[in-house]
């Protein structure tokens, strides 16, 4: 790994990936076995990070809001705040680290070769996949789920079966997180240039008479400012040197139309220049929607992320954390936060998503601060729809790739997502009610108690039209967060065709989760990590027979 400062103003290379994240790192461990590449991302390193590294600093990484943080973050048209990574690792380096691959009928829609999925996920798993140990109150979860008809029990698995299960984790015994970062440890060290903080500011295309746009190269600035140059090596006619972008669902088709390749008149109205003229770029944006149940307990509880997950045949999923009382500043004791549905990271489900302003959080942080430590205890059960159907659209803001662009989900826009969530919430009712769950649960709060609580305590914000008795489909809308899974923008056969090579263009693919129609799995990580692996074997499989 090196700074992009010390990059030469001009380089050759076999392939060159745009993005060092969950599918990035991957591939480029697996080309670089047998052809020269060269890795960019735009972030630094994880390593020697604890924000990063430490189950217990979770959400500290996503509240940082400086330029330097691995978390670049924004806000949907839709009002929900979010994160994208800015890191060697991606996503991997920022998430609550539920490892649990894509269901078979995905891998089969998908038009995957299962037996290479099977063992592109194995390579994965041998680095970075773990059994967690479950604590009391993920177990009383995973009980309650059963009560409430989530059933049958699969055990411990990575597979994806209607039922609940105890999935795997990112994080190992020690609570040490293991990111994509870590396959680069598969790399060949002579096949592998990774350079950070190397910011891609366009895909360079050659275009000669008739012909298709043939990618050839990408320009990129380091962190001093300074502009390099970076070309695929084309040494015969039908070479096959390619220009990957893995740059995730917000920053490849942002990519793309930084590079012309666009709707026109989009491209036009900020002054790029039209290689291809391509109105799906940017189309198909989704984000699962998530809505959680805070739950105070009596009772001591297990500081976990995501462990368990119930598996419905509502098309919602069911997971749950507890002993929320992370990202406390170094100092503090004891920490006084909720992690992974902390304002501090942008989780607000106390106020309407076009309410959520910097004010609003500020003022939650505020209130979160000034709690009983009693509020601190117990946990979060959410869920979070499969799909989803809903979709929206990113377009560019400025010109600028370092700039976030526009991008609007619709959460809830078709019924079904919303009826989806409502029969998700209701199955958080059973598993709170249920008589595995009981000794975590205040016997004097009543469920409407519980979600008036979330909708508004502890943390404070009441808004003036909430009521006890709102319909649960009011709630689905008022309180939706994000649970990262937002992908889209480059979807296969609208943007990329199976093998993701971009439509309309020669020497050019998108491998990463803009990809998608929708989300893999429970929990898509483990899925895009196996996707950089397998396209990466396809890839090379296609170089040597040629």
């Amino acid at each position: 790994m090196h700074d992009a400062t010390s990059a030469p103003t001009l380089s050759y290379y076999d392939y060159i990936i745009v993005g060092g994240g969950t599918a990035g790192c991957p591939l480029a461990a697996t080309l670089s076995q047998n052809a020269s590449v060269l890795l960019l991302e735009r972030g630094g390193s994880p390593y020697g990070n604890p924000d990063i590294t430490n189950m217990a600093s979770f959400g500290v990484a996503l509240s940082n809001l400086s330029q330097l943080s691995p978390s670049q973050r924004f806000i949907s048209e839709d009002g929900v705040i979010n994160a994208r990574a800015r890191v060697l690792g991606g996503g991997s380096c920022l998430n609550a680290g539920f490892y649990t691959r894509a269901a078979t009928e995905y891998v089969r829609q998908a038009g995957w070769d299962g037996r290479l999925v099977n063992e592109s996920y194995q390579w994965v798993e041998k680095l970075v996949a773990f059994e967690p140990a479950l604590g009391q109150w993920q177990s009383a979860v995973r009980d309650g789920l059963m009560e409430a008809g989530v059933v049958p029990f699969n055990g411990f698995t990575y597979d994806h079966i209607y039922g609940t299960k105890v999935g795997g984790t990112i994080f190992d015994q020690q609570g040490n997180r293991h990111t994509a970062a870590d396959l680069l440890e598969y790399a060949n060290p002579s096949g592998l240039t990774v350079l950070l903080h190397a910011s891609v500011q366009k895909i360079l295309f050659t275009i000669e008479g008739e012909r298709r746009p043939k990618a050839h190269g990408v320009i990129f600035i380091d962190s001093s400012g300074v502009k390099h140059e970076a070309y695929a090596a084309y040494l015969k006619e039908g070479s096959k040197n390619e220009i990957i972008i893995s740059a995730g669902a917000l920053g490849s088709p942002q990519l793309l139309m930084l590079s012309g390749v666009g709707p026109a008149a989009h491209l036009k109205a900020h002054n790029i220049t039209v290689v291809l003229d391509q109105p799906l770029v940017g189309r198909g944006m989704s984000d699962n929607p998530m809505n959680a149940v805070f739950v105070p307990s009596p009772l001591p509880v297990e500081v976990s992320l995501i462990q368990v997950v119930g598996i419905t045949h509502l098309g919602s999923y069911i997971e749950a954390a507890s002993g929320e009382n992370f990202a406390a500043a170094s100092g503090s004791s004891p920490p006084r936060d909720y992690g992974m549905f902390s304002p501090k990271i942008g989780q607000l489900s106390t106020v309407p998503p076009k309410q959520r302003t910097p004010e609003a959080i500020a003022k939650a942080v505020e209130n979160m601060n000034n709690l009983d430590q009693a509020a601190f205890g117990g946990g979060f059960i959410l869920e979070k729809i499969m799909g989803p159907i809903s979709t929206g659209h990113l377009e560019l803001r400025t010109s600028d790739p370092n700039d976030n662009p526009s991008v609007t989900f619709n959460y809830f826009k078709d019924p079904q997502d919303l009826q989806r969530c409502v029969q998700g919430v209701q199955t958080i009712e059973k598993i709170t009610e249920s008589k595995s769950f009981s000794k975590f649960r205040y016997d004097y709060q009543s469920w409407p108690e519980l979600l008036n609580m979330t909708a508004n305590a502890p943390i404070n914000l009441l808004p003036k039209h909430y009521n006890p008795t709102m319909p649960l489909d009011m709630f689905c809308k008022e309180t939706v967060m994000t649970i990262w899974h937002y992908h889209g923008g480059c979807q296969v056969g609208k943007v990329v065709d199976l093998d993701y090579k971009v439509l309309g263009v020669d020497a050019l693919r998108v491998i990463d989760g803009s990809t998608f129609n929708s989300s893999p799995g429970t929990n898509p990580q483990a899925t895009v990590m196996m996707l950089g692996r397998y396209m990466g074997v396809k890839i090379l499989g296609e170089r040597l027979a040629n």
